[in-house]
């Protein structure tokens, strides 16, 4: 099989979480073990750091791997879902893999796949842990796909285990409370593995803190670090000006950063980020402040990260994110609200088997709406959203594509206007 024949075969032959949702989902780790036995257990053949939580977990990754690889480290990268391609997902210092790589791993144990009969998300994790192995790769930071006990990628024994936070997200799958969700994302911290935690959020964090005590691992909170913005480019209407924040290390110790990551929850995020970088210094990897410095200036050329508060188009402003649960969307709307425009211009869409009412219940009702639906079998029908949409008191119109809703929403926007596209991953991925 040719690249894109290889890519359909994965897609269409195993069970896949963008088009099937919850029965997608593998709650066992058997076939991700049997599978990395045929490979000779890449997993342990490479250090790595694992990377788990609701929101802010694939920013977080990004900047540690730009962080590591500015340090001259060769670093691997691993995470979900894809925008456009799916090599997105597995990188080796910021570049995508091969499609020869792709092609090579399915052709070669093709058999073995069809005894095991994994799941895309399984034979994917599978595939990032053999290219990490064979590139030898000198620390790889991989992204939890969903929860964190039994997630594919719970099979590493990583350096470090980090949680950026605990919301309301696949409830179907990890429980209806915030408890039972931390209970699943603590399934990641590991016997006398250090785990940091990005948010000290009280309803969830005693739950941390006793997985850590019993696997005798050292536990700290991120939220601690004290930070101030000095500048963000949206005061200006040009959010492509970087993000500049002072850091306070320590009570003699400031740091001035600037980050390419604009948005404001990527503050949450890079105090997750500093204290890894602190903790990968204790394990002597040497990172220097020029490192740091020199990569968060520059994390979406380093690793090809998009999707996190994106400008698409200065005329009119249009900018994207993928936020897509209620925290998501109320850092979202946080970021709208420092925005200076005259009318909002809103392109939504969702996917078929989450409750959005809280999210329809958060959004602004003076807003102008665009609906529709990604182009995947999970997408919500365009005109169903729509009616959603009027009983929150959101009024706009339904349209048959992605494309075609930011199409109007870019005719109908003033000078002063702003565009926002979001509500779904799958939104931003047929819009950036």
């Amino acid at each position: 099989m040719n690249y894109q024949e290889t890519v359909q075969y994965l897609f269409n032959q195993l069970p896949l979480f963008t088009r099937d949702g919850a029965s997608a989902y593998k709650a066992d780790l058997t076939n991700t073990i049997a599978l990395c036995e045929l490979l000779d257990n890449p997993q342990h053949k490479f250090k790595s750091v694992h990377v788990g939580g609701t929101n802010g977990k694939g920013s977080t990754s990004h900047m540690l791997a730009a962080i590591l690889q500015t340090a001259g480290y060769k670093t691997g990268l691993y995470t979900s879902p894809h925008l456009k391609d799916f090599r997105e997902r597995i990188r080796v210092n910021g570049q995508m893999i091969s499609e020869q790589s792709v092609i090579d791993f399915v052709a070669d144990h093709q058999q073995g796949f069809e005894n095991i009969k994994p799941s895309f998300f399984e034979m994917t994790v599978a595939l990032a842990f053999d290219i990490f192995a064979k590139e030898k790769v000198d620390i790889a930071f991989v992204e939890v796909g969903l929860g964190g006990r039994l997630d594919s990628t719970n099979i590493i024994t990583p350096l470090l285990s980090i949680i950026t936070n605990i919301g309301w997200d696949h409830m179907n799958l990890l429980g209806n409370t915030l408890q039972l969700i931390a209970g699943e994302k603590a399934g990641i911290i590991k016997p006398g593995i250090p785990v940091i935690i990005g948010e000290n959020q009280p309803e969830v964090a005693d739950i941390f803190i006793e997985k850590a005590e019993k696997e005798g691992s050292r536990i700290s909170f991120a939220s601690d670090i004290k930070m101030e913005v000095l500048s963000r480019g949206s005061e200006s209407r040009n959010p492509n000006e970087l993000l500049r924040i002072k850091v306070n290390q320590s009570a003699s110790k400031t740091i001035d950063l600037s980050l390419d990551l604009t948005g404001t929850y990527q503050l949450k995020n890079i105090k997750t980020v500093l204290v890894a970088v602190d903790e990968l210094r204790l394990q002597g990897f040497k990172i220097t402040d020029e490192h740091l410095k020199t990569a968060l200036r520059q994390v979406k050329i380093l690793t090809g990260l998009h999707g996190r508060w994106e400008v698409l188009s200065k005329q009119p402003l249009t900018i994207c994110d993928t936020g897509h649960n209620p925290e998501g969307i109320k850092e979202v709307l946080q970021n709208i609200a420092s925005v200076k425009y005259d009318q909002l211009h809103f392109v939504f869409g969702a996917v078929n088997d989450k409750d959005i009412s809280k999210i329809l219940a958060m959004l602004p009702q003076k807003a102008t709406y665009y609906f529709c639906k990604p182009d995947i079998p999970r997408g919500l029908d365009a005109e169903s959203l729509k009616q959603q949409a009027e009983n929150a008191n959101l009024h706009g119109q339904s349209y048959p594509s992605v494309k075609a809703a930011l199409q109007a929403a870019q005719q109908a926007a003033m000078a002063n206007d702003l565009v926002f596209v979001g509500g779904s991953t799958f939104v931003v991925a047929e819009a950036v």
